[in-house]
């Protein structure tokens, strides 16, 4: 399912959307936990790919149920990402939540990638990413920020600030299945 929306500032804590409003190009969040928290509980944040095995993030693609991924395309795919947020376990130097988003860098993102690895599930590393990646965006005056989610978990974006288009605009994907002429 597709979710977007245009956020708004000043923010609070949990970002609402509105249809008209514009964030200043300093908009700023709240964090539900800061970056000195998770460095204390043994997390590290990370904001690019340096560091970043992509192996290991294969693994928790595949442990919350994402297909196995040619590490090579996952490679490019970053490469052409324009914002990237993730978490690393200091103990084991893995990767245990992530989130990327691409976009035009002016207008328009989607956030890819959201994952969190199963057994860090429920302490709040989804949405540390996800916070984070989110002011990135708003800093850099994106306000259209859509995200694709599995139904099953919309309720943890909901209370972030995202809703089912506003405008009730639908996605449409493309698809091989049926007779196109491409």
């Amino acid at each position: 399912m597709l979710l977007r929306g245009i956020v708004s500032a000043p923010l609070p804590s949990t970002l609402s959307l509105k249809a008209s409003a514009r964030p200043s190009q300093n908009a700023s969040l709240s964090f539900s936990i800061s970056d000195q928290e998770l460095e204390s509980r043994g997390f590290s944040l990370r904001r690019s790919i340096a560091d970043l095995n992509l192996d290991h993030l294969n693994s928790v693609f595949v442990a919350v149920g994402f297909p196995k991924r040619d590490t090579e395309k996952i490679r490019v795919a970053l490469e052409n990402t324009e914002s990237v947020q993730w978490v690393e376990y200091r103990k084991t130097q893995r990767p245990v939540a992530f989130a990327r988003a691409t976009g035009d860098g002016v207008f328009n993102a989607i956030i890819w990638d959201v994952v969190v690895d199963p057994s860090f599930q429920g302490i709040g590393l989804g949405k540390a990413v996800m916070e984070r990646l989110l002011e990135e965006l708003l800093g850099k005056g994106i306000t259209n920020i859509g995200l694709y989610s599995e139904p099953r978990v919309l309720g943890f974006y909901r209370p972030l600030g995202f809703v089912a288009d506003p405008d009730g605009i639908r996605g449409m994907v493309y698809s091989r299945k049926r007779n196109n002429k491409f």
